[in-house]
């Protein structure tokens, strides 16, 4: 694994797990669907660009994040890159999104002094990791894109 490996989060599955074929990492990847999880994975509109799509939204913090993910069987891997976009900043991102997002408030506290408390919170690896785990146990290789797909 190389350093850019590293910053685009690209995993590699492990030695000797027999690669599936294209259908079968489609199907485990839709499989990952459930209410256990916070997003929605779909097929992809042409206009995405992307055989799957991963979206979730998150209210508390005002906020969409897509990870739009491309099949290359031939070289047995998918291709994803993350979008995140903040309604209250009007902001947009893409390429590897990664980290926690949080919502913070101040107020004044019982002894009169400031005092923060964390009121929204959004771990993207909750999002990540089961997607990119049921990619790497079909055998496949989870490729982190950072300009397109």
């Amino acid at each position: 694994m190389g350093i850019f490996d590293r910053l685009t989060g690209t995993r590699y599955p492990d030695t000797g797990v027999a690669a599936r074929s294209a259908a079968e990492v489609r199907a485990a990847l839709l499989a990952v669907n459930g209410p256990d999880v916070p997003f929605v994975v779909r097929n992809g509109a042409p206009a995405e660009r992307a055989d799957l799509v991963a979206v979730c939204r998150v209210r508390e913090l005002g906020m969409t994040v897509r990870t739009r993910m491309r099949l290359v069987p031939g070289q047995h891997e998918v291709r994803a890159i993350d979008e995140q976009w903040d309604a209250q900043t009007r902001e947009y991102a893409r390429g590897q999104v990664t980290g926690v997002a949080r919502d913070w408030t101040v107020e004044r506290g019982t002894d009169g002094r400031p005092q923060i408390t964390e009121g929204a919170r959004f771990d993207f690896a909750a999002m990540k990791n089961p997607l990119r785990g049921a990619v790497l146990d079909a055998g496949w290789t989870w490729r982190g894109v950072v300009f397109r797909l």
